[in-house]
């Protein structure tokens, strides 16, 4: 039943106006509107809403992610933008601080200014 739906993406942030600055000037999501409960943002289609959440505590765990055809390029463009990758001391990661999985999948980390963790990846 769902299968066939869209997907929409919630993110919770204590501050409008840095997540914005964020998810639009630094990742590149276009903007919708600011309904008053969230900011609404288009992610190549995927609704995104950037949820005002005035007390909450980050998860430790990935929360939201991209697929991307080029890890090392898209996190050097990041990187250029002052998005600064997480260091796991559990897992093995490049100098980009990229980890890849015995299935030859990539993946890194990183963080949005309320400490959500999200991830670019690409995948074989």
């Amino acid at each position: 039943m769902l299968g066939s739906t869209n997907i929409i993406a919630f993110v919770p942030t204590k501050n409008f106006e840095r997540a914005r600055a964020f998810y639009e000037g630094v990742l590149g999501l276009h903007f919708v509107k600011n309904d008053g409960f969230a900011l609404v943002l288009d992610a190549n289609g995927i609704m995104v809403r950037i949820s005002q959440a005035p007390q909450f505590t980050p998860a430790q765990f990935t929360i939201l992610g991209w697929e991307v055809d080029d890890i090392e390029n898209t996190v050097i463009e990041l990187g250029q933008k002052g998005v600064h990758f997480e260091r796991y001391g559990f897992i093995q990661q490049d100098d980009h601080g990229i980890w890849t999985a015995p299935t030859g999948d990539k993946v890194t980390w990183f963080k949005d200014p309320d400490g959500n963790v999200l991830s670019v990846s690409q995948h074989v």
